[in-house]
């Protein structure tokens, strides 16, 4: 009887020293830390501006990525893309909003499955993504972004710094 009243002690002990995981919403979160300018060698060995996007992100469900195998030209783009930009250009003080429709490729990307292994599925880190600017059209803009699950969980909203190309061009 002795030994199992210390098992039993033992195991309640155990149990009370570890610590409950933290519990997160399923729906993603995403702060803004970062955007930085700065010349880059791109795949094709050409020096070329690049903004670097930088974020950190967290998710209580742990389904934020998609695979890259699905590459249908007619599917919507909230199902092949999951981290979505809006470009906003300051005009006379004032930011609005661009219309993307016209550039050569949308400012959406695809961030790979970010899988974990065990019971606690919750994911928290930081994502960079690299912007390249071929031309440079504007004088000043700032971004808005927000990722997207797998279960199609819209994140908030969060707004980049003001990034200024006046000394760029």
């Amino acid at each position: 009887m002795k030994r199992i009243l210390y098992t039993m002690v033992i195991a309640t002990l155990a149990l009370a020293g570890c610590p409950t995981p933290k519990t997160l919403p399923d729906v993603p979160r995403v702060e803004f830390k970062s955007f930085i300018l700065e010349k880059k060698i791109n795949a094709l060995n050409q020096e070329i501006l690049t903004g670097t996007l930088t974020f950190d992100f967290e998710d209580g469900d742990g389904d934020i990525g998609f695979e890259a195998s699905f590459d249908s030209i007619n599917a919507p783009d909230s199902v092949k893309y999951n981290l979505f930009l809006t470009l906003h250009e300051m005009v006379n003080g004032v930011y609005r909003e661009v219309d993307t429709s016209e550039l050569p490729t949308p400012p959406y990307y695809r961030i790979p499955p970010l899988d974990r292994e065990g019971q606690n599925k919750t994911l928290k880190g930081e994502i960079s993504v690299d912007i390249e600017y071929f031309t440079i059209e504007y004088d000043t803009l700032r971004y808005s972004f927000y990722i997207q699950d797998r279960a199609f969980n819209r994140s908030n909203v969060d707004t980049t710094n003001e990034i200024t190309f006046i000394d760029w061009k």
